[in-house]
């Protein structure tokens, strides 16, 4: 097994990340953030502007620049897979999509890595910012070979990998490929699952309000599949249409 125990400059961020986190800590929320999230993970209880607050200048600090792709990747795993408090995990998602490393987060090599986030976090707080920014990036850069991997991850054992694959698309505006959406969508219309149901409703409803006639479409696929669509998963995707 490689080893990802980050480099010096990528240890001494992660370091400082926690550091800050503590420092920024407010017990009397956590709890409450803990149980609202059904968190087996316990909270700092930090809100999620002063988190933003909290990671800026740390990333963004040239003394704790990250050099190469592989030390950058390091950090990320670092933070994510040592993390005592869900904080941490939120502080590995916002160094994975940080503005200095975009580069590397759009490269396919960077899709084991978003996959493992995903799998291992397994729940909606952090799969669907994988889902809709990360993957969902790597997905734009990369039509040509991650619209068929989406249409794979639709198939795949794993619920949060097939909602990460229904998601992806979730930022794509115009740029929104209509054919991967119902292809991601099919395989999984008959799901009972209530995150796979929901992400299907969100996934067209997202595309529905870019313009009148992407509503129309998205009203016609639902009555397309009519029966084989959940109650709640027909509800969401025309919800305010």
């Amino acid at each position: 097994m490689p080893d990802t125990t980050p480099a010096a400059p990528g240890a001494a961020l992660v370091r400082a990340v926690r550091a800050a986190l503590a420092e920024a800590a407010d017990p009397a929320r956590a709890t409450g953030q803990q149980a609202y999230m059904k968190s087996a993970m316990p909270f700092r209880g930090l809100t999620s502007p002063v988190q933003r607050a909290t990671l800026r200048p740390l990333l963004a600090d040239p003394a704790h620049r990250l050099a190469d792709r592989a030390e950058w990747e390091a950090a990320v795993r670092c933070l994510w897979d040592d993390a005592a408090y869900r904080e941490e995990r939120y502080a590995a998602l916002a160094l994975a999509g940080h503005r200095t490393y975009r580069a590397w987060a759009r490269e396919v090599a960077s899709v084991p890595l978003f996959r493992h986030l995903v799998v291992t976090g397994a729940w909606w707080d952090v799969v669907d910012e994988i889902a809709s920014h990360r993957i969902g990036d790597v997905l734009r850069a990369h039509p040509d070979t991650e619209a068929d991997r989406m249409r794979q991850w639709a198939r795949d054992p794993d619920l949060w990998v097939r909602r990460t694959a229904i998601l992806s698309q979730l930022s794509s505006k115009d740029q929104l490929d209509r054919q991967l959406l119902v292809d991601v969508i099919e395989p999984n219309l008959a799901d009972r699952e209530f995150f796979i149901r929901k992400a299907i409703g969100w996934a067209l409803r997202q595309h529905a309000h870019l313009d009148p006639e992407a509503g129309d479409w998205v009203r016609e696929v639902v009555a397309a599949w009519g029966d084989r669509m959940a109650p709640l998963s027909r509800r969401e995707a025309l919800k305010n249409l």
